[in-house]
This record gives C-alpha cells, sequence and structure tokens, in this order.
C-alpha cells in the first residue's frame, strides 16, 4: 500500500531530525554544564557562543549574502509547510457520491463500503484477512487493499477472486462506473511442521 510506505517514509524521517536535533541539543547543554567537547567540536566550552561577531558580519557587505540566506530559510519553510500538511492531510475517503438515476446523488459513507468489501474479502476461500481502505475523489473512489493469504492459496486466484466477486459486487452495489484497486498479497505467518 502506498499510504503505509509513505507513513513509514514519514516516521523515519522524522525521527531521524529528532535524533539530530536531540543528539545537538544534548551535546551543547552537556558543554554547557563543564564536559569537555573533542577538539573539532562546535562549541570549546561553556562560554563559548555558536557565532562569533566576525562570522556574523563576515558577508554582512555582500550584496548576495541576505537574499539568498533570506531564500533559503523561505524554501526551508515552504518544504516543512507542506510535508506538515501531506502528513496531516485526510487520507481516508469520508464518503462517496452514489448516482440514484434520477438527478440527485447520495452520499455513501466510506467506511460502510470499506467495511462490506473487507467482509467480502474475508469470505473469500483462502483469505485470513483483509485491510480495506478508500482514497482518491469523492466522485472517483479507488481501493487500497491488503490481503492476508493462508499459505496453502495461490496468489493468482485468490487475487482473481478478490477482483472478480468482492470488488465487482462493491463497484455494483454502489453503481460507480470503475473502482480501480491496488490490492498487496501477503501471507499468514505459520509454524513449521514436524516431521517424525
Amino acid at each position: 500500500m502506498r499510504r503505509v510506505h509513505r507513513g513509514g517514509v514519514n516516521r523515519v524521517v522524522t525521527a531521524i531530525v529528532g535524533l539530530v536535533l536531540l543528539a545537538l541539543g544534548g551535546s551543547v547543554l552537556a558543554v554547557g554544564l563543564g564536559v569537555r567537547p573533542p577538539h573539532w567540536w562546535l562549541h570549546s566550552g561553556p562560554h563559548d557562543v555558536l557565532l562569533s561577531r566576525a562570522e556574523r558580519t563576515h558577508w554582512r557587505d555582500a550584496g548576495w549574502w541576505w537574499p539568498t540566506v533570506i531564500a533559503v530559510l523561505a524554501v526551508l519553510v515552504l518544504l516543512a509547510l507542506w510535508w506538515l500538511t501531506a502528513i496531516l492531510r485526510r487520507r481516508r475517503l469520508a464518503e462517496v457520491v452514489v448516482d440514484t438515476g434520477d438527478g440527485e446523488g447520495a452520499v455513501l459513507r466510506g467506511k460502510a463500503l470499506e467495511a462490506a468489501l473487507a467482509a467480502d474479502a474475508a469470505r473469500q476461500q483462502g483469505v485470513a484477512g483483509s485491510g480495506i481502505l478508500l482514497t482518491g475523489r469523492r466522485t472517483a473512489p479507488a481501493v487500497s487493499a491488503r490481503l492476508r493469504l493462508d499459505p496453502a492459496v495461490d496468489p493468482a486466484a485468490a487475487l482473481t477472486a478478490f477482483t472478480g466477486q468482492a470488488l465487482a459486487h462493491a463497484r455494483d452495489s454502489a453503481g460507480l462506473p470503475a473502482l480501480p484497486a491496488e490490492v498487496r498479497l501477503g501471507a499468514v505467518g505459520h509454524r513449521a511442521e514436524r516431521v517424525t
């Protein structure tokens, strides 16, 4: 599922940024409390500053310096805001618009369609469990499914049965012209059989 992958990447990047900031902050705190840092470290003692007066004023006369600093910081802020909105954006489709044929539309709750599709998938022979997520737009939903199969099940047959039965049933019952799906198949773990 692409959503799971994106969530995993977000967690990894957030963890790395957090660990780097924690390490830098902890090292500055440790030096401030009197721990002797290595000779190559940024701070040499508790009264040292991050940027000296000479370092702060070195580029003051260059006309390109401050516009470059402001542009880089603006890009960093925009990237951070884009990342935050991508994380906070609602991933699950809350409702699907269904054409009722009389010119009026009905609204079907996304969770209800997900539950019905998951129940149909669970009744399928060889499927031990399923996870269904509706994505896309209200007028053009898509399905992201994860099927956990029993060890002896043929994956191609399970996929064909899912798309031909459960997915087709959901599409027809909701009156949708199309219901594209991304299906991930996985096997249920099992213990090795004992041979005597």
